[in-house]
């Protein structure tokens, strides 16, 4: 017989792994483009990002992989005594220094690809066959003189062929780009490796832009971690007073441009949470801050095909009596007069007004917030937007019946008040065996 332990081990995996399915079907085809930084590939946990990568694609994920080669550049520089100079956060790359960048990105994508090919036995690579695509993709151009300053072999992304990369995506392949790029007439130029990305993912229509911070990643003042930005948002952070890591603050930047080139969504993520990307990508609110100019979450009124969620919103507080049971075909009949709150595709709010026209009155009925969601103020936004709804139908008062939030509605101006308070038509409609409270508020 299995121990407790064991049945809620089980019971944790067969729950998690149904929350991911929505996201496994999602992402099924679409292309992401994943940035991280040289230190990522000399740390000792970097073949467990690996096992991830080849997760994704076994999932059917186009993955675009951009790595950089920071530390790895400048321990090459440093065995050859050669200087180490950066003028506003860019390399000078003189020739001595291009030798190196040459010889790091290289070496780099050689490791990359050498980890991408394991399939050993008893390893989550077993079977993988994955296939990686490098090469010429990326044309570039010198910065040039910028302020008095040349840059000599650094340069700027000029053009990404992306039909190339398209064609290495729709073969199955792992796309691997280094920071280096190329121009027409045969020089190497030193780029930076969010550039890259940032250019990769606007030129491919990229679903996402995944970035792995060194840190915690975007976080306020308090140390929280910002879970969600819009750009203009991202960008008041950037133009703040609270100084951020400088890779934050790279790719903070590339994911704002990112954005306003067209890809849905970017992500920030620390690199040291174990199993970072598939925490994001898979589960409801990720561990990461999301960049997006769309709106994750939203309140609207509810559509028929709402339906499905709201019974599963609801369902657990009807088994516990704090809701009146609604069968699936009253709801299909009602669904018009609920409103209901969306995040990310998941119903985890909802209310419904019943007017009372006659009486200048409504009935506030089914308030329901999801668990996971009830410390982030819903409730209230809920409300609000209910009281919105009920003046615009010219309604002065709103009455709920309750068993078990008597005091959550009290906190929020309702009083207590009589039976004989609500309409005649409600009257003969009350449950006497159920005996709920009414408290009425005006609106």
């Amino acid at each position: 017989m299995k121990t407790r332990p064991e049945q809620q081990h089980e019971a944790s995996f067969v729950a998690a792994f149904r929350n991911s399915a929505p996201y496994i079907n999602a992402h099924r085809g679409r292309t992401f483009v994943v940035v991280f930084g040289g230190e990522a590939v000399q740390d000792t946990d970097f073949a467990g990002f690996i096992h991830d990568v080849a997760l994704l694609n076994s999932l059917g994920i186009r993955l675009v992989l951009v790595h950089g080669a920071r530390p790895q550049i400048e321990a090459r520089l440093r065995e050859r005594g050669t200087e180490i100079r950066y003028v506003n956060g860019l390399r000078v790359t003189d020739a001595d220094a291009l030798a190196c960048v040459k010889e790091a990105a290289g070496s780099v994508r050689v490791e990359i690809e050498a980890l991408l090919s394991m399939g050993q036995a008893n390893t989550p690579m077993a079977g993988a066959r994955l296939r990686v695509a490098s090469g010429n993709f990326v044309t570039a151009r010198p910065l040039g003189i910028r302020e008095g300053v040349d840059y000599q072999h650094t340069g700027e992304v000029r053009r990404i062929d992306a039909a190339a990369i398209h064609q290495r995506l729709e073969q199955g392949a792992v796309v691997l780009l280094s920071p280096i790029g190329y121009s027409p007439t045969g020089e190497v130029f030193n780029l930076s490796a969010d550039e890259v990305a940032t250019a990769a993912a606007g030129a491919l229509r990229a679903d996402k832009l995944v970035c792995l911070v060194e840190g915690a990643g975007v976080v306020d003042e308090r140390g929280q971690l910002a879970r969600q930005l819009s750009p203009a948002a991202a960008e008041a952070i950037l133009d703040g007073d609270e100084e951020l890591p400088d890779d934050v603050t790279h790719l903070l930047r590339a994911a704002i441009a990112a954005c306003r080139a067209g890809v849905p969504r970017a992500h920030l993520v620390s690199r040291h949470t174990e199993g970072a990307m598939l925490l994001e990508l898979f589960t409801r609110d990720g561990v990461g801050t999301l960049v997006t100019a769309e709106r994750y979450e939203s309140m609207r009124q509810a559509t028929i095909d709402d339906v499905g969620g709201v019974l599963e919103l609801i369902a657990p507080m009807e088994q516990e009596g704090i809701l009146v049971r609604r069968s699936r075909e009253q709801l299909e009949l009602e669904i018009e007069r609920f409103t209901v709150a969306e995040r990310d595709g998941m119903i985890i709010a909802c209310a419904a007004l019943y007017p009372h026209p006659e009486e200048r009155i409504g009935e506030l009925a089914c308030v329901a917030v999801h668990p996971d969601y009830r410390a982030g103020g819903r409730g209230d936004t809920l409300l609000e937007q209910m009281e919105r709804l009920a003046r615009q139908q010219g309604l002065e008062r709103l009455f709920v019946l309750t068993t078990r939030t008597a005091q959550w509605f009290e906190e929020r101006g309702f009083r207590k008040a009589e039976l004989k308070e609500l309409p005649p038509r409600r009257r003969e409609l009350y449950n006497y065996k159920r005996g709920s409270k009414v408290f009425i508020k005006g609106v």
